[in-house]
């Protein structure tokens, strides 16, 4: 198995470097490659990104899925692996995904953890091992099949925000998806500049308008306008 890892950024050259070396590091001999999708960040994001062993593309189109969609047409794994900048990546994650193909599932994702001991935040950890679409996220990175992101066209560019949650609709519709039983780890910045209520209201609305299937400009100036985003 080839495993083509892609991360979409934008400003992110405080995570970007560490990030990337952790997963040559932990992939050792395996076959990856790294490619990072970037938007036009005002920071060295390319820069750090390139010199810590990284492919690094200029998206012609900003937004994740666009990024995304992008960089998976220079990618030449036969699994595509979609992770944030801002994720702690778990050391297994090559052979777990390996494992989970070998099984037959087509995609999937981890579970995460906050990088916070609050115990309200283990709360929120612990419902992401159940396979339901308010449990998911793209905070959990995502693996799939190239043959099925083919199939499903990849990311629908029509979302500018929950494109995540669109495109596990659409491979529940198509394939098999694993809910691997490890972690990775998600900063807990946005619980820190909002509190707990703040942040679980904001997200039960924007994924009621997504639910709703309202215009995703709409949920995102929505979702933005109720979060200090300092």
């Amino acid at each position: 198995m080839k495993l083509s890892i892609i991360i979409p950024t934008y400003n992110e050259a405080g995570n970007i470097a560490g990030l990337v070396r952790d997963l040559f590091r932990y992939a050792g001999d395996c076959q990856i490659e790294v490619i990072v999708s970037d938007a036009g960040s005002k920071d060295n994001t390319i820069e750090v990104a390139a010199l810590a062993g990284a492919s690094v593309l200029n998206s012609p189109k900003p937004g994740r899925a666009a990024q995304m969609n992008y960089a998976s047409g220079f990618a030449s794994g036969d699994v595509l692996y979609f992770v944030h900048a801002d994720i702690g990546i778990n050391p297994d994650y090559f052979k777990d995904i390996e494992n989970a193909i070998s099984d037959g599932y087509d995609a999937g994702c981890y579970r995460f953890r906050f990088d916070s001991d609050r115990a309200i935040l283990k709360i929120n950890s612990y419902f992401t091992r159940f396979n339901r679409l308010m449990c998911r996220g793209g905070d959990q990175t995502l693996f799939v099949t190239r043959k099925l992101f083919d199939q499903l066209n990849g990311f629908d560019e029509y979302y500018s925000i929950m494109e995540d949650y669109d495109i596990i609709i659409r491979i529940w519709k198509m394939g098999r998806f694993k809910i691997i039983p490890k972690e990775v780890v998600v900063s807990a910045r946005k619980y820190q500049n909002n509190s707990w209520l703040r942040v679980q209201i904001a997200n039960l609305t924007a994924f009621t308008m997504f639910y709703l299937k309202k215009e995703p400009n709409s949920i995102a100036l929505k979702y933005k306008s109720m979060l200090d985003y300092r």
